[in-house]
């Protein structure tokens, strides 16, 4: 509770530092200014390309991907040269841990000490960025875009453009995502086999079932479970309760969240609840942490979990060096009493770059070509095909993965087609993206900034894959079996008690409003006003 009171204090110093300092606003309501000294001084602000490497700083998240985070220092790396000389630029890359991701970026504003691009996640009122945008901390890019690097408007889809704007204002650049259903039902094919299951489950008793069996013949982790339920919350899905910030309905003309449905709520806890007591769950499960999470994986000693489809053919190499004869598939979905289920959709933006508003604005134009070139074609076969597209050791993959999918910023992030297209088991994999993702997912009501009693509350506040830590309490003394399930009526009275009443309010307000809300998934689609 203290960090989170520090949070939230700190967003409210941002905002009254930006508010001072940051406006870089220019009406273009107002006649032209005819004094010649100040279009002198106009003319000078305007950026001018530089003749050498664009020099800038830029904030990126480490994403626990193996090789960045095992890098002495990123800026020597081979890859990072190379990109630099493709794109004239002078890279000054500062590492954010992931594991300590959103405090290191609220520390970030508070210090003021900003570089001059900020990575952060799709949007404009994420955590992590504490109220930046609207405190003005970062450049307007409508115009900038469209004169130095249209090509970006031209590739990247207006709905992951709509993520990063903010009243009508482009703040960012985004990293985009054209298959919202990338969360995936990972299965040990071969523990099936093994097991003797020969059809895939698909209602959540069949999938009991299933893990039932996998304890038999000795599987340490049927289910493999992890902190926050993060990577391990399909059973929520599949009673359509996700917790989360994009994960509001509409229920008789009012919206709240989906875990008030305390009926399907229960129904997923007790799933959990039996899967602990009978050891289809590690015991441990609430606090396995990302890392662990993946090398208990990697090690053999699970069956079944989830993850981004995209990364199959990464885990599934990795995890042959322990257990050569596995095979890793992804199956539909645990679904429930609807016949539906599946992760939370994800929005059409992925990661974002914001530039700051107090940068050298000589450095714009190099920036935004910088990122322009990260959508060409030359940019898709440098960073897709330079590696070998089917690696084979641990090396070799955590190397590919840092290239294509660290180094390459903007892009597509549901999936590589260059490299899935190339190998057998790539093209397998595609077909898993065109078959069975589109099948599935949950999707929601969500805002375009977060509401002020969420700011002001951040015990009850949600982040985009993560419930509230009130909740995340609860949920987890209710499957250890610490708290009565049946007393989850009382959990949302205490998430009303602790600003949620308010939250609800100004929730209902935006909906009537008929604006500053987004729709994730054709279900949604019935509450739009």
């Amino acid at each position: 509770m203290r960090k989170w009171k520090w949070m939230a204090s700190t967003m409210a110093v941002v905002f009254s530092i930006g508010v001072i300092g940051c406006s870089n606003d220019t009406d273009t309501s107002k006649p032209a200014n005819t004094n010649p000294a100040e279009s002198a001084k106009s003319a000078a602000e305007t950026p001018k390309a530089q003749q050498g490497p664009t020099k800038f700083s830029i904030s990126l998240r480490t994403l626990n991907f193996d090789y960045v985070e095992k890098a002495a220092n990123l800026n020597e790396d081979k890859w990072v040269k190379e990109l630099e000389k493709k794109t004239n630029t002078d890279l000054d890359i500062q590492l954010v841990p992931h594991a300590e991701f959103e405090k290191k970026m609220v520390q970030m504003f508070a210090t003021g000490d900003i570089p001059d691009v900020v990575q952060a996640g799709a949007g404009t009122s994420g955590k992590e960025l504490a109220g930046s945008v609207q405190a003005g901390v970062f450049l307007e890019l409508n115009d900038l875009i469209k004169q130095y690097a249209p090509n970006l408007l031209k590739v990247i889809p207006q709905a992951a453009w709509d993520e990063v704007t903010l009243n009508g204002k482009i703040y960012a650049i985004p990293e985009f995502i054209s298959q919202p259903s990338r969360r995936a039902t990972w299965v040990r094919e071969d523990l099936m086999k093994k097991a003797g299951i020969t059809k895939d489950p698909k209602t959540v008793d069949e999938y009991l079932e299933m893990l039932r069996a996998f304890k038999k013949i000795g599987v340490e982790h049927p289910f493999m479970g992890r902190q926050d339920f993060k990577y391990a919350d399909l059973f929520f899905g599949a009673y359509d309760v996700y917790p989360y910030s994009s994960q509001y309905e509409v229920v008789d003309g009012k919206v709240q969240p989906k875990f008030f449905d305390t009926e399907n709520m229960q129904k997923a806890l007790t799933t959990y609840k039996t899967m602990f007591d009978e050891g289809l769950i590690n015991k441990e499960f609430a606090t396995i942490n990302p890392t662990n999470f993946k090398n208990i994986i990697l090690s053999g000693k699970a069956g079944m979990w989830e993850m981004n489809a995209q990364e199959l053919i990464q885990w599934e190499t990795q995890l042959k060096s322990a257990v050569p004869d596995a095979k890793i598939k992804i199956i539909p979905s645990p679904v429930g009493t609807d016949g539906k289920g599946g992760g939370y959709l994800y929005s059409s933006g992925a990661r974002a770059y914001f530039i700051n508003s107090k940068i050298n604005k000589d450095k714009i134009p190099g920036i935004l070509k910088f990122f322009e070139w990260q959508v060409s074609e030359e940019a898709d076969k440098w960073f897709d095909t330079t590696l070998p597209i089917n690696p084979k050791t641990d090396a070799e993959v955590s190397e590919q993965r840092y290239l294509s999918g660290f180094l390459h910023m903007v892009k597509d992030d549901a999936y590589r087609k260059q490299i899935l297209n190339a190998t057998p088991e790539g093209q397998s994999l595609l077909k898993t993206f065109e078959t069975i993702l589109p099948n599935e997912g949950r999707g929601g009501l969500e805002f375009d900034t977060a509401l002020p009693a969420m700011v002001k509350n951040p015990d009850i506040a949600a982040l985009s894959d993560t419930g509230a830590p009130l909740l995340i309490g609860h949920m987890v003394k209710m499957v250890y079996g610490k708290e009565p399930i049946s007393d989850w009526p009382k959990v949302i009275e205490e998430w009303k008690s602790k600003g949620g009443n308010d939250a609800l309010k100004e929730a209902n307000d935006v909906y009537q409003k008929k604006s500053g809300y987004k729709l994730r998934g054709p279900e949604a689609q019935k509450w739009k006003q």
